[in-house]
Order: structure tokens, then sequence, then C-alpha cells
């Protein structure tokens, strides 16, 4: 039973339309890229779960938590009899090898952080946390590798890391558990998810301001700028797709706000936008999706 899903950081959401409407540096780049690949793999394997698992579980996505001053995140955490299986889980591409204890990319002979290390620090936070609130449950941790184009040379022999063939045995395994949860395993998941923290993003933002941002209506799926606004419809020339004119503007008003939390939303819209949207629909779309503040002139959307 999925109790938390899975969603977008704003840190992902606010560099993709920071890619969409200026030049990222090479280091920007490369952050969006990794933070979208990550999620990816999340999204599949949560998928795979959904698809695969039918005992009795409590399946919660992307949680942050913290103990002592220390956070740390756990990608998928399932809840089964008295036991926490942790996935960490891997979208990496490509051919790596693991040496002396590091896992590095082949040919390059460049080591990158290591994933077991990262595990094995979730599980021993989540066991001092668990201990805090007074669970008494065993944790299992698992390294998943979820990219079927992912190859590990001179892998080592650890039953805690997942590869991308044996997902399919991974998920009869945890079917073949006896599970029979009852109020205290509802009540960990509930703690768990209260105690779910959201991370701000913005210290990791490369620098911008309103008016170094190209202005424009978006494609919802390409992000391409090239669109035909309609009566009722937004449609994009590169790719084809429509959307309802009506959620085109609130997307467009809900980007403006995520990349600037402070900004009063008045007829400033109308500028962000470009495309002609009458100012009667733009205000209606404001009063029925965000709260007015002040009166008058001084009037703005929150």
């Amino acid at each position: 039973m999925l109790l938390k899903s899975r969603t977008e950081s704003d840190l992902l959401k606010l560099l993709r339309i920071l890619n969409t409407r200026m030049s990222l540096t090479e280091d920007d780049l490369k952050q969006y890229l990794y933070q979208k690949k990550g999620y990816e793999g999340e999204v599949a394997f949560d998928l795979f779960t959904a698809a695969n698992l039918n005992n009795e579980i409590f399946i919660l996505n992307d949680l942050m938590l913290e103990i002592t001053h220390s956070k740390f995140q756990l990608d998928s955490t399932l809840i089964i009899q008295d036991t926490i299986i942790l996935c960490e889980v891997k979208n990496y591409e490509g051919n790596y090898f693991y040496k002396d204890g590091e896992f590095l990319i082949y040919g390059a002979q460049k080591p990158i952080t290591n994933p077991l290390h990262q595990i094995k620090r979730a599980e021993t936070l989540l066991q001092q946390y668990l201990k805090k609130n007074g669970f008494h449950f065993r944790i299992l941790p698992y390294l998943v590798f979820i990219n079927p184009n992912f190859f590990l040379y001179q892998a080592p022999q650890n039953d805690s890391i997942i590869f991308p063939p044996q997902l399919g045995s991974f998920m009869k395994k945890l079917n073949s558990k006896p599970s029979n949860l009852n109020g205290m395993h509802r009540k960990l998941a509930d703690q768990l998810i209260a105690d779910h923290k959201i991370e701000s993003p913005y210290p990791k933002l490369p620098a911008y301001d309103y008016h170094s941002l190209q202005k424009g209506m978006t494609c919802a799926i390409c992000s391409s700028f090239f669109v035909t606004c309609g009566e009722r419809k937004l449609t994009c020339n590169d790719c084809g797709f429509e959307e309802e004119l009506k959620s085109a503007v609130v997307r467009s008003i809900d980007e403006l706000k995520l990349l600037f939390p402070d900004l009063k939303i008045t007829n400033i819209i109308h500028d962000w936008c470009t495309v002609v949207v009458s100012k009667k629909t733009i205000r209606k779309l404001l009063k029925k999706n965000y709260k007015i503040q002040g009166y008058g002139q001084w009037a703005a959307y929150e």
C-alpha cells in the first residue's frame, strides 16, 4: 500500500525552468541533469514496485528525516512485518568497476561517491531515529541499480546489492515474506511522514533575476516556446501537444512564483506570459487559484 508518493523536488523544478529560460553554466547543467536522471530512476523503481509487489507492505517514497542535527534521505522505505526495507536507488548508466572498496567509472579511473556508504549512513541514522521514537524494527538496506544499461565489473559478493536482472527475484522475495501489518506499523508510517522535511533548494541555484530570463509560455511536454495561443487551447508547434489555456496560464504563474517566491503577482503576469491572454481571463484565474492580499492598486496575489 502506497502511503507516501514521490514528487519532484523544488530544486529539480527550478533547474528545469532555468534551463528553459536561460543558459546554464556547465556545472549548473550537470547538476540539473544529475537531479533529473536520479528522479527518473526513482520513478522507474516506484513503477516497478507498484506493478510487482502484492504483499501487505507499507510503501513510503522520498523521505527526508533528521536526527541529532543530521539530515538523511530515504529513496524508498518498505515496512513489512518486523522489518524496514531501505532501498537506495541509483540510475547509473554505462560501465563501472569496483576496486578496493570504491566504485569507479570504467576507463576514466575516476571514483564516484560510494553508494554503499550512503545506504550505510542512512541505515545508521534511521536506527537512531527508531530508537528515539520507541520503535523496534530491524533494518535491511539494499542498494538498487535500476538502469538496465548499467554494468559493474568486479562486483563484490554482497547480497544487499540488487542489479537490474535481479529486480524480479527481489520482488518475489519480498512477496514471499510473511506480513501482517497492524496499528504499530501504521503508527510508524504516520510518524515518518509527519517528520518528513522539505528541503529549501534556493542556496544551490545559479544566479538569476527576472529581467535575465526569457519570457513566454512554454509547452508542458517539451518546454518549447514555439506555441500558439488559441481561444481555449495552447498548442505546441513543435510536438503538437494541446493544453487547456487556463491550465497553461496557471502553470506559468506557478513557475513565476516558484522562481520568485517573494514577488507580488499583479499585472506582471502579462509580461511573463507574453502571449495574448485577456486581462479578464487572467484576473479570473488569479481569483480562483490564489489568495488576494491588499486592496485596489495595492492588491496582489499569493
